[in-house]
């Protein structure tokens, strides 16, 4: 299965379109003319990025869902490949952050922000294995953070959450390698001006921090990328690896 030179026409599924780095993604896969399933919770909002990617040149289904809950999850999922088919590219980006406490956070609080970042991810990728099984193969992509690799104070949620996604990558990278099925993380690898991370940056992060549009060209080599032979069960690095695209160095 050889790396493609264009994505027109691929399916790319990408969950938290509405807004932020999810905005970004939508745009720049747009542009490649693909076939682009949308997901948010968000309907105005989601509705609004639908027409923008159909300017751009894509065939777009946005799908209003909670991923807070499973069954819509699940539907979300089975929608996109009832009329779109199988995708090439499952990018889960969905997730908030509430900085809550041990102390201070409810189950319901907790469990909310998990199942949008974690328990999605696992609903979302048990709902696309069969059907990417079938197709030859397929790339499972979560967004990742350093959250997922050490702790922070009042991320309860959060921060296990993103443990769990580098957790179910590492398994479902072995799992799938017999059927060409490729699981990674991917983090920012940068601070990134979104309505999410605003309110969690320090005054230094901010003023540092970058257009979130300047990450999306890693997400689109992942896309192109042969899935017989391009590396799985790996926490990989946006900045770097849209920097290294910019430059040249990675084509």
């Amino acid at each position: 299965m050889a790396a493609l030179q264009n994505l027109e026409g691929q399916v790319i599924f990408l969950t938290g379109a509405a807004e932020g780095l999810g905005y970004a993604t939508a745009r720049t896969f747009a542009r490649e003319k693909v076939r682009l399933a949308i997901v948010d919770v968000q309907a105005e909002k989601l509705a609004k990025v639908a027409a923008e990617c159909e300017a751009d040149g894509a065939e777009v289904l946005p799908i209003v869902a909670d991923l807070s809950d499973a069954a819509a999850t699940t539907a979300a999922a089975e929608k996109a490949l009832a009329q779109f088919g199988v995708p090439r590219l499952m990018l889960h980006n969905a997730a908030i952050l509430n900085e809550r406490s041990m102390s201070d956070v409810t189950f319901e609080q907790w469990r909310k922000e998990v199942n949008i970042i974690m328990q999605a991810a696992f609903l979302l990728s048990k709902a696309m294995w069969q059907p990417m099984i079938d197709a030859g193969g397929g790339s499972l992509l979560y967004i990742s953070s350093g959250s997922a690799l050490k702790g922070f104070l009042k991320e309860v949620a959060y921060t296990p959450a993103k443990h769990g996604q580098e957790g179910l990558m590492k398994t479902l990278a072995m799992e799938g390698k017999p059927y060409n099925i490729i699981a990674n993380t991917i983090t920012t690898g940068i601070a990134i001006n979104t309505p999410m991370s605003a309110g969690h940056y320090s005054e230094d992060q901010r003023a540092r921090w970058v257009d979130p549009a300047l990450l999306t060209p890693a997400y689109v080599y992942i896309a192109r990328q042969d899935l017989t032979s391009y590396v799985s069960g790996e926490r990989l690095d946006a900045w770097q690896m849209s920097e290294k695209i910019r430059s040249g160095e990675l084509v």
